[in-house]
């Protein structure tokens, strides 16, 4: 058994990751949409993937790329996510793989 204070000082928040921190992934790979509650209490919408019990999010930006892509590239496998800037000003950019 573990003692609260050992827990504690171990314990580490569970955090959503993001799309970008992949090197490859699959068009194939399963996406959900969830609502989750803001610091605030107020109801918000993510795209979330989970690769080998790791939660990813997919910003809309990111599958509304994907979607142009695969318009004109409907056999395409994989990508990858880039980004610059942070916060508000984060822009995303796929890139097609394969």
């Amino acid at each position: 058994m573990t003692t609260l204070k050992d827990f504690a000082e171990a314990y580490e928040p569970k955090k959503t990751k993001n799309i970008v921190e992949l090197e490859a992934v699959s068009v194939s790979q399963e996406i959900k949409e969830e609502v989750r509650k803001d610091k605030n209490g107020d109801d918000y919408n993510i795209n979330v993937m989970n690769v080998l019990g790791e939660e990813y999010r997919v910003p809309n930006s990111v599958v509304e790329q994907i979607q142009a892509i695969l318009l004109v590239k409907p056999n395409m496998k994989t990508f990858k996510v880039t980004k610059k800037g942070e916060g508000l000003n984060t822009v995303y950019t796929v890139i097609q793989l394969e």
